[in-house]
């Protein structure tokens, strides 16, 4: 695939070589010489090219009519809108995904703005900190689909209406499944007639409103 990360700091870079090891087709461009100067030199899958990710003459030298993946991971939600804005109006990129810097900007990330995808770090790294130490609490780890669908989190504490239950009798809404169980720090994939035991982490996919029946039937009435 070709892929264009717009953005050569430590993320981009990151991102530029893992993906080359994949052996994906990758343009990195950024603005700042120096940025791009650090970029891995001989990797015959890198491309970097200097010059603002926010203006079409960029985008294009880089290739983008063709391209499968915009990834707008500078260090600026301004500029990651722009760039993902011009990715699907000017290019019509099939998968766009941009970098949320700060959180209270993350509500721009959708689809008015070309965004496919956004992935905030702040957000991640404090749902995996609270996944770490609640039991008994409904975490949502990752957001999908602008909010749309959701993968949520929760320890089973004693006293959970789920402990003693199958997969298959829990009262998951239907909008809900278990797509994971980590148990003694191992997942297990999720039959039916796997039984739930205290400790146990359950990893739901949920797609509407439904966290509140979710924790019903996984942490009990409140």
């Amino acid at each position: 695939m070709k892929i264009i990360i717009a953005g050569a700091g430590s993320v981009g870079r990151y991102m530029a070589e893992e993906l080359s090891k994949l052996g994906h087709d990758i343009f990195i461009l950024d603005n700042d010489a120096k940025a791009i100067s650090r970029v891995v030199a001989g990797n015959p899958r890198v491309t970097s090219i200097l010059g603002d990710g926010c203006e079409i003459d960029t985008l294009t030298k880089a290739g983008a009519h063709d391209a499968d993946v915009v990834a707008a991971v500078t260090g600026d939600d301004e500029d990651n809108l722009v760039i993902s804005l011009l990715a699907k109006q000017e290019f019509a990129v099939p998968r766009v995904v941009a970098r949320v810097n700060y959180p209270s900007n993350e509500w721009m990330f959708n689809g008015m703005w070309g965004v496919d995808v956004s992935v905030s770090t702040p957000h991640l790294l404090t749902a995996l900190v609270e996944e770490a130490v609640a039991v008994g609490s409904l975490v949502k780890l990752l957001s999908l689909e602008h909010g749309k669908a959701g993968l949520n989190e929760v320890t089973l504490a004693e006293g959970s209406p789920a402990i003693g239950s199958t997969i298959a009798n829990l009262k998951l809404p239907r909008e809900s499944a278990v797509v994971a169980v980590i148990r003694d720090g191992h997942v297990v994939v999720p039959t039916p007639d796997i039984v739930l035991n205290a400790g146990d982490e359950v990893l739901v996919l949920a797609t509407g409103d439904v966290e509140a029946e979710i924790s019903r039937a996984l942490i009990g009435p409140k």
